[in-house]
């Protein structure tokens, strides 16, 4: 293991990116055809470069123009730092300068990270002390659609080697759409994710069904604004809640401790690594398990992500698997059939390693 300086000079720069999708991706909220993410890297005197990626989503207030705006006061905070292992003064000083802005923090959190373990000479999970085997199988998620292409979906899933899927509802068919994906996937894990758009009492009728289907869980039935609905719907489920747009960030968690049995964090929601542990270990000292999603991200963001899946229950990361074929500029961790390979990872950092033509 080659030994790091304590301190040293740093670079910065970033890009704005436009990523296709293999498949229009729609939830309850909306349609997506391209995911607009803004790739950072962090360079030290030596020439080593870290790599980090922003997915911004509209929904917590972000997008591709306003990371792009606040970038360059976040990576002045980094460079007058100088040093990329000062890991918490920079965050701190990046929180001081954009108080909001997770997924732009993120991509400069991982990019730092993404760094510091190359400088150490180790894949990000080692710097963590964490044991590669214990991550668990990724979720691959089937947007809604009309009910034969969501059939045809999973069907391309299934032949794919997945052996989880999350079924996005929050349709007048969703039980139509339920039926379809379990003829289509009988041995599969399913998960539904309503993305806030039912009721206490429409998520307690449908656990009920959803139970019968074999399903595991029920991301986010309720809006993120209505806690005591949320709460309302965890009592009367059959089935486990996650709380994803419920849970933002470190604070969110005491709060959802008593209307959910599963965390679901995200980095671009709560603004970078180090605040993604301290959420878990949050999570855990309530009794509640956690779960890693994502959004639409290049493998610069979702390699990082991986490696905190030692720590997890249950992983979402497949979102640099929904985008076309060779439009991530970024090779990640292999995920063979979802499982994320991290004993795969030789090489240092966060192994996003760019491609080339």
């Amino acid at each position: 293991m080659t030994g790091a300086p304590s301190s040293t000079s740093l670079s910065t720069s970033f890009e704005r990116v436009s990523l296709p999708l293999e498949h229009d991706f729609t939830i309850s909220r909306g349609t997506t055809t391209a995911a607009e993410n803004v790739i950072v890297r962090v360079e030290d005197e030596g020439g080593m470069v870290g790599v980090g990626a922003a997915a911004p989503s509209s929904h917590y207030g972000e997008t591709a123009a306003t990371v792009e705006a606040v970038l360059p006061d976040l990576l002045a905070a980094v460079e007058a730092v100088g040093d990329p292992h000062a890991l918490a003064e920079i965050e701190r000083r990046m929180e001081g300068v954009v108080a909001d802005n997770p997924a732009a923090r993120c991509a400069v959190s991982i990019a730092l990270h993404d760094l510091v373990a190359k400088r150490l000479g180790v894949p990000l999970y080692r710097l963590w002390g964490l044991n590669p085997g214990e991550a668990p199988t990724s979720s691959f998620t089937v947007g809604i659609d009309d009910t034969d292409v969501m059939r045809e979906k999973t069907r391309e899933a299934v032949d794919a080697g997945y052996a989880t899927l999350k079924l996005k509802l929050g349709t007048d068919r969703d039980r139509e759409v339920v039926e379809a994906v379990r003829e289509e996937a009988p041995d599969a894990t399913l998960r539904v994710d309503a993305n806030e758009a039912w009721t206490p009492r429409e998520t307690a009728r449908k656990s009920e069904w959803l139970a019968e289907r074999g399903v595991e869980f029920i991301e986010q039935p309720l809006p993120a604004s209505d806690p005591a609905g949320l709460k309302d719907a965890y009592e009367r489920s059959v089935l486990p809640i996650a709380a994803d747009e419920s849970c933002v960030t470190l604070a969110d968690i005491p709060r959802i401790a008593d209307r959910c049995d599963i965390a679901n964090m995200k980095l671009m929601k709560c603004g970078g690594l180090l605040e993604a542990k301290r959420m878990i270990h949050a999570a855990r000292a309530h009794g509640l398990e956690v779960m890693l999603g994502c959004m639409v991200e290049s493998n610069a963001a979702i390699a990082a992500g991986c490696h905190l899946g030692p720590l997890l229950d249950y992983a979402d990361l497949d979102g640099s698997l929904l985008l076309a074929e060779d439009a991530d500029p970024f090779d990640g961790v292999p995920m063979p059939d979802g499982r994320i390979d991290l004993r795969a990872v030789e090489r240092s950092g966060t192994g996003a390693v760019e491609r080339t033509e």
